[in-house]
């Protein structure tokens, strides 16, 4: 599942998963690539670029930037990512791997996104962000997530003709947005 920042994707990711019991991966991809590159998650970060807000981190995960270092996250990422979608049924957040699921045969790719207006209301409302921050951290999370996936996979994340499903959640809200995915999933796999 692919979204914009501030579009709630990352919630109603969780909520999906919690509805069809099944994994949902996100930050602990970020932690696993760490671990296994035997770097601190604060490496990683610096990697990225630095900025003093707190949600950075979050809205950070896979970096700016193109250097020998990211390159060798974005492979330990995928090897990460093909490993869980070996072994389940789960539902991953971001991280390109829409572009790294490609040939698996039962992959749904979801994009969230909507109005600028209603992502910085969420950032203001939903997330406790400063009106102020929460511009700067849609401009510069939108710019990171793109220009990231434009890299690794040579298109848009937004990018229709490499989504199943694109959905406005300022049109239903997050548990609305959730609902209609968890039906049209269980349709799209027979799920009961």
């Amino acid at each position: 599942m692919a979204r914009q920042f501030g579009s709630l994707g990352r919630p109603i990711a969780r909520q999906v998963s919690e509805k069809l019991g099944i994994e949902y991966y996100d930050r602990d991809i970020v932690d696993l690539t760490a671990k296994k590159l035997n770097l601190p998650v604060s490496t990683i970060s610096e990697e990225e670029e630095s900025a003093k807000s707190a949600f950075f981190n979050m809205s950070y995960p896979l970096g700016m930037g193109t250097t020998e270092i990211q390159d060798e996250i974005f492979a330990v990422q995928r090897k990460i990512i093909t490993d869980f979608a070996e072994k389940e049924s789960c539902i991953i957040v971001g991280r390109c791997s829409d572009y790294i699921l490609k040939d698996y045969p039962n992959l749904m790719n979801v994009f969230i996104y909507a109005p600028y207006t209603a992502r910085l209301c969420n950032c203001v409302e939903k997330l406790n962000m400063q009106p102020a921050e929460a511009k700067k951290m849609i401009a510069d999370v939108d710019k990171a997530r793109e220009a990231y996936h434009k890299h690794y996979c040579g298109y848009s994340m937004s990018d229709k003709d490499f989504k199943h499903v694109m959905l406005d959640s300022s049109l239903l809200g997050d548990e609305g947005t959730c609902a209609i995915l968890v039906e049209i999933i269980r349709k799209r796999f027979n799920w009961q």
